[in-house]
């Protein structure tokens, strides 16, 4: 661990896990916060997709991320108005996150019977 890490990690007053479900928190309300409202189309919707997994995968602890947008929301045609501003419902976000020695899988989808998109852990692991 660097000297900054190790800064860092003074500063959380928690568990390896709960340390982990936050850092998992902060990547999946970056996608929703920060690329909602992105204009896209069919043949943008795969760099759009590549795009918001590279902006988080630089993020810290950030081991696996996996981001597909339902090609069912784009318009069909070829015209300058074939396209469609990206919404939570669209998106579907799996990642992994490795704190210390714990390790998250989170998810962000919509969930037809909410109708909502939610976020939430899905697994946690530990290593002893």
């Amino acid at each position: 661990m660097s000297e900054k890490e190790e800064m860092a990690d003074s500063y959380f007053h928690c568990t390896e896990g709960e340390r982990a479900a936050f850092e998992a928190g902060i990547k999946l309300a970056t996608v929703y916060h920060q690329f909602v409202g992105t204009p896209f189309n069919s043949a943008s919707l795969e760099s759009l997709e590549r795009c918001i997994e590279e902006a988080i995968a630089v993020q810290p602890y950030v081991e696996d991320v996996n981001v597909r947008i339902d090609p069912g929301s784009i318009p069909q045609g070829d015209d300058i108005f074939a396209y469609s501003s990206l919404t939570g419902e669209m998106i579907s976000v799996e990642l992994t996150i490795r704190a210390k020695g714990a390790r998250i899988k989170a998810v962000m989808r919509q969930i037809p019977e909410l109708n909502y998109p939610l976020m939430y852990i899905e697994g946690i692991e530990r290593s002893e």
